[in-house]
């Protein structure tokens, strides 16, 4: 049986970022976590159905890292993404606005086709590969 000769594994390209937090999104989900009554493993984002645009963005705390979960750091915060919205989240920003009627998370998503009147929910449609 001949040997194998050894082949060098090619570099990869890097992968697009799935998503990126500012610096406001970040504290906002630092103080968030400093809260919580239990110690969390990170802030889990995700895509489910619903909304009258048909998709809503999804946040909450997660106890663990699942096996196919997408992990992220970004500025000292852990990003854990639903392996099913990775392709609706490939370089979404996620923001912190305070304005003098509401504080909440925004999602500034390249992927987003559609968004409903009230600002709840959206369409998105999956990243094409380049």
């Amino acid at each position: 049986m001949e040997a194998t000769p050894n082949i060098a594994p090619r570099p990869r390209r890097p992968r697009p970022a799935i998503v990126t937090l500012t610096e406001a999104a970040a504290d906002q989900v630092k103080t968030i976590m400093a809260r919580a009554d239990k110690p969390y493993a990170g802030l889990r984002v995700g895509v489910k159905q619903g909304g009258c645009a048909g998709q809503e963005y999804v946040l909450s705390y997660s106890e663990d890292i699942g096996a196919l979960d997408e992990v992220i750091t970004d500025k000292d915060v852990t990003v854990l993404i639903d392996p099913k919205a990775v392709l609706y989240l490939v370089g979404t920003v996620i923001d912190y606005e305070t304005t003098k009627l509401a504080s909440k998370f925004v999602f500034r998503n390249p992927n987003e086709t559609d968004a409903c009147g009230c600002g709840e929910s959206v369409t998105i449609k999956p990243a094409a590969a380049e």
